[in-house]
């Protein structure tokens, strides 16, 4: 993989580590390829976090892979079938990936939690040595960003 690559891999983890979501941490660490400002990548990706609105569903990290798949490869035009159904794939073989090497793309399961997730608790874990002990998002944050870097440096060939 490209130098540049692997240091936009090892941005989203950084970003994480200073305390943006996982969704966020992968967009911004590619949004400039597309002409988003860092600012607009954090603003877009922000309510992905914690599996979406801390709701405990598809991983932040995942979601920020769908959310750079549309970047990249989807379609501008209103009924562009063959435009969606490309990005679909895409889509597709970037979460399949994602499954394979991290079990599960959903955010509850990653974090092993079991039963109904409560919601109305909006408010975000303090981040500090035990949450980033106990938790496995660094890692996935750093799996979502390899693959998306992966698919561009593969896209280029």
């Amino acid at each position: 993989m490209k130098p540049e690559l692997e240091e936009r891999v090892q941005r989203a983890v950084d970003l994480f580590m200073s305390g943006y979501g996982c969704c966020q941490s992968v967009v911004a660490a590619f949004a400039d390829i597309y002409g988003f400002t860092d600012q607009q990548a954090k603003l877009a990706a922000a309510g992905f976090g914690g599996g979406v609105g801390r709701m405990r569903m598809m991983c932040g990290a995942v979601s920020g892979l769908v959310m750079l798949a549309g970047m990249s490869d989807g379609q501008t035009e209103g009924d562009d079938r063959e435009g969606k159904a490309h990005c679909y794939k895409v889509v597709q073989d970037l979460l399949a990936k994602s499954k394979e090497e991290n079990g599960s793309l959903i955010c509850a399961e990653l974090l092993g939690i079991k039963g109904p997730v409560p919601v109305g608790n909006f408010i975000p874990d303090e981040r500090n040595a035990e949450y980033y002990r106990k938790r496995p998002c660094a890692a996935k944050v750093e799996s979502a960003a390899r693959i998306f870097a992966t698919y561009l440096d593969s896209k280029e060939l």
